[in-house]
């Protein structure tokens, strides 16, 4: 699977930690920092809808998105691309290092270090 590039990712972190919005909300709430226009924050979460990173539903009417992507699941995997495709690291990835992010909560951290070092394990598996 591809990863969320900055904006997909933006989208995808308000409504983590918003919950279900209006394709407005999130645009008042991200909109403006990103130097987006309203349409393009309609766009953008076209375009995750169509990827299934986004999920709509109708609440009275009104379109309301919810992230489909898990978090843990999602930032693992862009912490794997940034260690070893970026960074060219070898050797586990400590989880710790993101301990300070509002982002994640201990239990997050702990299923974060789990994938990230899983996957890394599934490498070796492969490479033997």
């Amino acid at each position: 699977m591809s990863q969320p590039n900055s904006s997909e990712l933006a989208v995808l972190k308000h409504l983590w930690s918003a919950g279900p919005q209006s394709a407005r909300e999130v645009h008042d709430a991200i909109g403006p920092g990103q130097g987006w226009k309203p349409s393009t924050t309609r766009t953008v979460i076209a375009r995750m809808e169509e990827k299934g990173w986004v999920t709509r539903a109708d609440v009275h009417g009104m379109a309301v998105f919810s992230a489909a992507l898990d978090r843990t699941a999602t930032l693992g995997g862009l912490v794997r691309h940034l260690a070893r495709q970026v960074l060219d690291m070898d050797g586990p990835i400590p989880a710790a290092l993101f301990a300070e992010s509002p982002h994640l909560s201990d239990a997050e951290l702990d299923e974060l270090d789990a994938i990230i070092n899983a996957a890394e394990d599934e490498t070796k598996g492969r490479k033997s």
